[in-house]
């Protein structure tokens, strides 16, 4: 019987080290929240060595020491420990630290955080507590839940999961969500490794032995992998459970062990086997690696699965199947526009599809010809057909521009790069051409493409000019005058704004603002805003809507009469005089008149020897018309009957000087007619002003 132990056997780095640690510690006030590794046998031993094992912080007792294992806990458990006086001896694995900090940056950038794994399991439920519990936890086989599809994801996994589920899980996700998904492979390099190195082991033995605790999440993934390709797997937790006689009828036996497991483990079952059975032959996984990689020959042209080693300035440095060598992929074989290391230092351990492409003098790889070789494949009666492709200007000539398509060379003549005539082509080089095929010629010398860009360009633009010609119609077809409508100020001119209403710019003239003069168009409208407008004119003809604004508003004479009434006292300046009076401003859009007989107690013959425009006046109302528009003023009602003496205008340039008196010119009975018909008073005929004229 051959036996084969796997390499990556036994205790990870991060269990390793908190395992050693639990050891160290004085026991003396010292605590371990949780299982420190998923073994009883392990567990055991720390609890005979003194120390007590809690599930919660609250059964911690204030100023003890507590042991974090490598699982980590929610980001609060540090708060509450520092205010407690809890020592924290932190074993956190590094790669759980490394998901830690990736969920609280995405959650603080405002994403949904998305675990994949296993909801119970100690390791998620600290990750949890890295954003508020606001994570959605997807195992296998879970459905996607329908409000994901609305949110920015980002996507991180439990360290031991499932490489294969995990990407299963991740394409499900992104069939479902329509925004952004940012996925971050956070599952450890060395459950990767060891993944991998039990799947090729249960390819090649007869039997495998997966060894670890039951309740161990990564034990359980190696035990999954290896009975997809092994008919015979057994699963131990320990190594007095099962009877080592049934492993006699088989030829090769695998061993491989979880991460929870101990070396000392694996060391008893190979020593029960030697007792039961006829070894001739024990070998690690690294001889059989050996052994395959020294028979194994690549062949050009063939896909290989490789593993990233290192990320370098220079490109990536991988690793291939059964080789112990790395292998250095260049960066300009990378499918990647730019390429930057530090994109890749977080891949690290992933793994990544090639192409051999040469084999002589030296092995060469490339990612990006496998991208190229795929195109290819599909490319003939597909490009024929229309299919568009994309090519990078390389250069240009005089008859065009020229590029590569994987083997093909490309060629756009000038006249089809775009609609109309191109004058300058460098500035097309090195940019990305949309391209479909005129014509395809393959022949043994000779792999060319003729292409054109300008007949995509020139599709797009009738299908933009047809949806809006469709669109203009049943916008047109949807409003007519009289509408009241919701329209968006987009911007303003001196004359106007222009309102987008369902799409469609409107204009709403400054006159059609405000029932008041309006200097500026900010003044009534904010660009930005959503107002409600009245359809004033429609030309379906010409394109144009005009809209208004203040024919939804009141105008100011249309509240008069709920704002003042007869002999009320307004304030207001004096905006313009006429031989029969003068008008005074009561607020905006609303003018009063002050007859000439109702300035003064004592007779004059003009407005203008009392008073000046911009002069601000005391009156009262003595009567109102809303209807026509009107309101009589009276200045003399608020001066005592007894006083005589007139307001009198003091003349330009003699201030500090006693006015000057001035006498109009004497009017005519006709002008006197005219004056007071035009200026008449509400309540009073034109009989009995012409009689007080005569007087």
């Amino acid at each position: 019987m051959r036996v084969i132990t796997a390499k990556n056997s036994g205790f990870c780095v991060g269990v390793k080290h908190a395992v050693d640690t639990a050891l160290s510690l004085d026991s003396e006030n010292t605590y371990v929240l949780g299982e420190i590794v998923h073994n009883p046998q392990v567990v055991e031993e720390i609890k005979n060595n003194g120390i007590k094992c809690v599930e919660t912080l609250e059964e911690l007792p204030d100023n003890c020491t507590v042991l974090f294992r490598s699982h980590g806990v929610p980001e609060s458990y540090y708060d509450e420990c520092e205010k407690r006086g809890i020592k924290i001896v932190d074993c956190t694995c590094s790669y759980v630290k490394r998901t830690q900090r990736i969920i609280k940056e995405q959650y603080e950038l405002g994403r949904q955080i998305v675990i994949i794994g296993k909801p119970n399991h100690p390791e998620v439920c600290g990750l949890v507590g890295w954003c508020a519990n606001s994570a959605c936890v997807l195992n296998e086989n879970d459905p996607i839940p329908d409000w994901l599809s609305q949110k920015d994801l980002s996507v991180v996994c439990q360290t031991t999961f499932s490489v294969e589920k995990f990407e299963k899980i991740i394409k499900n996700i992104k069939k479902v969500c329509e925004k952004t998904v940012a996925v971050f492979k956070t599952i450890c390099y060395t459950t990767i490794e060891r993944q991998r190195e039990v799947e090729e082991l249960s390819k090649v033995c007869d039997a495998v032995i997966v060894l670890g605790g039951l309740n161990s999440s990564n034990t359980n993934k190696l035990y999954e992998i290896a009975k997809a390709n092994c008919a015979n797997v057994f699963r131990l937790s320990s190594v007095g459970q099962f009877d080592f006689n049934e492993l006699k009828k088989f030829k090769s036996i695998g061993i491989v062990s979880g991460a929870s497991t101990p070396n000392a483990q694996t060391r008893e079952v190979l020593l029960k086997m030697a007792e039961n059975t006829e070894v001739k032959a024990t070998n690690t996984m690294e001889d059989v690696v050996a052994k395959i990689d020294s028979e194994s020959k690549f062949k050009k042209g063939q896909t290989v699965t490789a593993t990233i080693s290192q990320a370098t300035e220079d490109g990536l440095q991988i690793l291939l199947p059964y080789s112990k060598k790395e292998v250095a992929l260049s960066k300009d074989e990378l499918d990647c526009e730019v390429y930057n290391a530090s994109d890749y230092v977080g891949k690290i351990g992933e793994t990544i599809e090639l192409l051999v492409v040469e084999l002589k003098p030296s092995l060469k790889l490339s990612q990006k010809m496998i991208k190229v070789l795929e195109q290819e494949e599909s490319l003939g009666e597909e490009l024929k057909g229309g299919k568009e492709f994309s090519v990078v200007c390389t250069g240009f000539n005089k008859g065009g521009l020229v590029g590569r398509f994987g083997t093909y060379s490309v060629f756009v003549p000038a006249k089809e790069i775009r609609p109309g005539f191109v004058k300058d082509l460098s500035k097309y080089e090195g940019k990305t051409l949309r391209l479909r095929a005129i014509d395809v010629k393959k022949n043994e010398k000779r792999k060319e493409i003729i292409a054109s860009q300008r007949v995509i360009l020139q599709e797009e633009y009738d299908a933009k000019a047809e949806a809006k010609a469709e669109k203009e119609e049943a916008f047109f077809a949807s409003i007519a005058v009289g509408d009241v409508v919701e329209g968006k100020v987009e911007r303003v001119t001196d004359f106007g704004a222009f309102v987008s209403v369902n799409g469609f710019d409107c204009l709403a003239h400054i006159s059609d603002l405000s029932w008041t003069s309006v200097e500026k168009v900010t003044d009534v409208l904010e660009i930005g805003n959503t107002y409600s407008f009245k359809v004033l004119r429609v030309d379906s003809t010409k394109k144009k809507v005009s809209i208004g604004y203040k024919q939804l508003q009141p105008q100011p004479w249309d509240l008069v009469e709920e704002k003042y009434h007869v002999d009320d006292v307004i304030h207001g300046k004096v905006v313009r005089i006429v031989p029969f009076g003068a008008f005074i401003e009561v607020e905006k859009g609303i003018d009063g008149l002050v007859h000439v007989s109702q300035i003064s107690h004592e007779r004059i013959e003009t407005p203008a020897t009392c008073l000046n425009v911009g002069d601000e006046v005391d009156a009262k109302i003595i009567a109102i018309n809303a209807e026509a528009r009107k309101m009589n003023l009276s200045i003399k009602a608020l001066l005592p009957e007894g006083e005589k003496k007139r307001p009198q205008k003091v003349e330009e340039g003699e201030e500090g000087h006693a006015p000057k008196r001035t006498r109009a010119p004497k009017k005519t009975e006709d002008d006197e007619v005219s004056s007071w018909n035009e200026g008449s008073i509400a309540g009073t005929s034109i009989a009995d002003l012409l009689a007080n004229a005569k007087k």
